[in-house]
Order: C-alpha cells, then sequence, then structure tokens
C-alpha cells in the first residue's frame, strides 16, 4: 500500500496536467519526487528552497492573481513556522489556497522536536473560515485532496501521516462516518489514523464510534443525532489533546454532558524512537485506549 504523501504526489501531478489554474509551490520537500511535473508545468510548479515564509507568501501572490495554489511541507514547518505569513498573506487577504503536510505529529520523531507538530491544527483553531482534513488512509486522503482543490478559494488544511488505518472507509468531506451504534452508550470520536486502535480499544464495549477525517467544520449534527441516552463524549485525536473539545462542547451546550480528550499531551517532547513508541508513551495505542476509555465510562 502507498502512503499518504506518495498518492498526493501522484494525484496532484496528475491535477497539474489536467487544470492549468493550478499551482504547486513547494520548500525542497518532496521536489524530486514532483520534478517530472516541473519539468512540463515550470511556469506552475516553484520550489522556492528552505523558505517557508515565502512557500505561504508566494501561495498568497498566486492565489491573487487567480490560481489555485497547493502549498507543501512537513507540518511544523508549513503551519508553525510561517504562521503569519498564513495569517496575513491568506487569511487577511481574503485568498485561498490548500496546504498540504506531511509528518503528522510524530511521523519522524528521529528528526527531533523541529519535525513534530502536534499543535498545527489547535495553531489553524485560531483563524477563521479553515476546512482541515485528517484522513487516515490513503485513498481517503485522495478523495479529500480533490475536494479540497476544488473546493472554490476557501482555505483547505490536509493533513498527512505515515499512521494510517489498515482499510479506507467511504468518507464524505465535512461528515462524520458512523462505525458502530449504541443508543446507550457513549460516544467515541476517532480523528483520522486513530480509527483502528479505537476500534481495537472498544471492541465489545457498549458505545457509538463516529469515524472523523474532516474536523474543521466539525460535524456537528453528527454528533447530537449520536448521543444517545447518556451524554459522555470520549474525542481520540493524533494530535495535541483537546484541540476539538471546545467543538463538542458547543456541539452539546444545551445539553448535560462530560468530554474526555485523548491525544498528544502538552509535555515536552525530548526523546526519540519509533511512532509506535510515541503512540504507547501518550497513551494513544490501543491497550492504552481501552484502559483510559473503560476507566472515565465506567
Amino acid at each position: 500500500m502507498d502512503t499518504m504523501r506518495e498518492r498526493f504526489i501522484d494525484v496532484t501531478t496528475h491535477l497539474l496536467d489536467e487544470d492549468p489554474r493550478l499551482a504547486l509551490v513547494l520548500a525542497d520537500i518532496s521536489a524530486a519526487s514532483f520534478e517530472p511535473a516541473r519539468e512540463r508545468h515550470p511556469d506552475r510548479v516553484v520550489n522556492v528552497g528552505i523558505r517557508e515564509q515565502l512557500l505561504i507568501g508566494a501561495a498568497g501572490g498566486l492565489a491573487l492573481a487567480g490560481m489555485r495554489p497547493i502549498a507543501h511541507t512537513f507540518a511544523s514547518f508549513l503551519v508553525e513556522r510561517p504562521f503569519e505569513q498564513v495569517k496575513l498573506s491568506l487569511v487577511h487577504q481574503g485568498v485561498g489556497a490548500v496546504l498540504v503536510s506531511a509528518g503528522g505529529s510524530y511521523d519522524n520523531p528521529a528528526a527531533g522536536r523541529t519535525h513534530m507538530s502536534p499543535g498545527d491544527v489547535a495553531l489553524l483553531d485560531t483563524l477563521p473560515d479553515w476546512t482541515v482534513h485528517v484522513p487516515g488512509h490513503p485513498d481517503e486522503a485522495e478523495r479529500l485532496l480533490r475536494h479540497a482543490y476544488a473546493d472554490g478559494e476557501r482555505n483547505v488544511y490536509v493533513r498527512l501521516s505515515n499512521h494510517q488505518n489498515a482499510t479506507p472507509l467511504a468518507v464524505e468531506p465535512g461528515r462524520f462516518t458512523t462505525v458502530r451504534t449504541s443508543r446507550k452508550g457513549a460516544v467515541v470520536i476517532a480523528v483520522g489514523p486513530m480509527l483502528d486502535a479505537v476500534l481495537a480499544a472498544t471492541e465489545g464495549l457498549d458505545v457509538t464510534v463516529l469515524y472523523a477525517a474532516t474536523v474543521r467544520p466539525f460535524d456537528t449534527a453528527a454528533l447530537r443525532a449520536a448521543v444517545g441516552e447518556r451524554t459522555d463524549v470520549v474525542l481520540v485525536e493524533p494530535y495535541l489533546e483537546g484541540t476539538s473539545a471546545h467543538a463538542v462542547h458547543e456541539a452539546l451546550a444545551d445539553r448535560a454532558h462530560r468530554v474526555l480528550a485523548l491525544g498528544v499531551p502538552r509535555a515536552e517532547h525530548r526523546h526519540y524512537g519509533s511512532m509506535a513508541e510515541h503512540l504507547a508513551a501518550y497513551g494513544l495505542d490501543a491497550p492504552s485506549l481501552r484502559e483510559r476509555i473503560g476507566t472515565y465510562l465506567w
């Protein structure tokens, strides 16, 4: 199975051939993989080098010129480092771009803290009107990427990771997918690549499992429809814990409810190890999730 990043490269290469309005801005990352596309479209595939502020500024300029730009690099260099340019060159200018990241929260821990970005979605949450997709499988990444590219002039963030589920779901952009149903039990929301671990952790438990491959806009209607006799919600995200807790609270503002928000803790990261070791350390592997969810609900 290919990775989400490999699928992104393949899909974007084909879209560049099909749509003269599409432009791609790179900051060295994945540049070699896009070299054939750059040779065919040298005016629409631009590598600015390791200048991430320029990456976003160039995307904003292309959008102002009527293009639909895609900007790509690792999440920490795409959202965190050039955040002022995201705020000004895109949002303040009133133009839209598609930001496609790689690296997730802990894909490459051997590269150190500079390459970890558990706070990216929370940071974008400080800005208005962003669509945020968090696919859990390359097939979902392709569907959401194509939707993002065609989504008018909106600002869209597509968060790609090597952490992925074994099987894709037929996701609908902007909508949660119901994977398991219970009218009496709590609701567990699994975001993107956390679904497999959540399903393993909740096997045999009387809970509804909702799958979120799009977290902004948050599917308030799906959550409200899923809440049965109990209004306990467990939120499992592959980035900073509590990132979407405010959205759950807003969705259930008229009901008494409890929320357990699980994700990457706010403590500083000073260890390397593998992705699996990071998941276990954060309590996001299946055994840890089962214990934490079970303790909370029962």
